[in-house]
């Protein structure tokens, strides 16, 4: 039987912060956790693209699932991201995120290496046999290179663990082609915030988020709105939230999110190298950015949004 979930609304990718040295920052990362919790986010996924997956040690990475864990406190789900060079080495990560006791994997595509469409099935397959935990496939071909078609996803149907796909491509026809094939047979997921309202009409029941570290409960609001078809309210926050949301799909993605939730106090701007500080012209278009919305942060609808204790 495969695993059942009941993995719905907004997950932001939480980032990983570090300290002045470069140094994990656990009880930052924690205390950035524990913030979106009770700002009633939907569930958690850890060391994904945002988090900084591939900058962590194999250590790191176990101790941000285990401060993931603490800090949720079985409020919300807590997911951790599966980013390696290996299938090996994907499965090793996905044994240790079930044994701290995770809700699921977001396992990416084998990474460096240039798959063809059956040594990509093969990849995802090989981790979901190796853990009883939920998969959710993430595909992110303009990041990662190797594209999860609707194909491959489909031809893992049979693959009782893989639940769940989450889809940054970008070509939002992918959800309706994925329908085509299996049905219900996965858990849709949005990943990439500037189509998330398009992706909710198409069937996407979750929504990754990265800006909604900034701003959790705009993020949520929207989600809940587009799902509940209250469109020209979800278009008017869609519109304010938009300029932030394409920060999302740039190549430095990570550096903005971080440093809009060094903005809004929910975090630092530390990023590791390869990822090298945004440039005075770029960090000064993040900051217009931000103080354009802040200057015309809506009042949110009422979506039934409740702050966790």
């Amino acid at each position: 039987m495969a695993p059942k979930v009941s993995w719905s609304g907004v997950f932001p990718a939480v980032t990983t912060q570090f300290k002045p040295d470069l140094s994990l920052d656990i009880d930052a990362t924690k205390k950035v956790l524990d913030g979106l919790v009770r700002d009633g986010v939907s569930g958690l996924i850890v060391c994904g693209t945002v988090g900084e997956n591939t900058s962590l040690t194999r250590e790191e990475k176990i101790a941000v699932m285990e401060a993931a864990k603490d800090a949720a406190r079985g409020r919300v789900p807590v997911i951790c991201g599966v980013a390696e060079f290996t299938t090996q080495g994907a499965t090793e990560v996905a044994r240790e995120a079930a044994r701290v006791g995770l809700d699921g994997v977001m396992v990416m595509p084998a990474l460096v290496y240039s798959s063809k469409p059956h040594e990509t099935a093969a990849h995802f397959r090989g981790v979901a046999k190796a853990t009883d935990l939920p998969v959710m496939v993430y595909n992110n071909p303009p990041i990662y290179k190797n594209d999860v078609t609707p194909a491959i996803l489909a031809s893992l149907a049979d693959c009782e663990t893989v639940v769940c796909f989450k889809d940054s491509s970008g070509d939002t026809r992918r959800f309706t082609d994925v329908k085509n094939m299996v049905g219900d047979r996965f858990v849709l997921f949005a990943g990439l915030d500037d189509v998330v309202v398009e992706s909710v009409m198409l069937g996407a029941v979750g929504w990754i988020s990265g800006m909604s570290n900034a701003f959790p409960q705009e993020g949520e609001t929207l989600f809940r709105l587009a799902k509940a078809g209250r469109y020209a309210e979800a278009l008017e926050l869609y519109a304010w939230f938009m300029p932030l949301l394409h920060l999302d799909a740039r190549p430095d993605l990570v550096q903005c999110i971080k440093l809009c939730e060094e903005i809004m106090g929910r975090g630092t701007s530390l990023t590791r190298p390869p990822r090298l500080a945004l440039s005075e012209a770029e960090r000064a278009e993040v900051q217009a950015i931000m103080d354009h919305a802040l200057k015309n942060r809506p009042v949110l609808p009422d979506v039934g949004l409740i702050k966790a204790a």
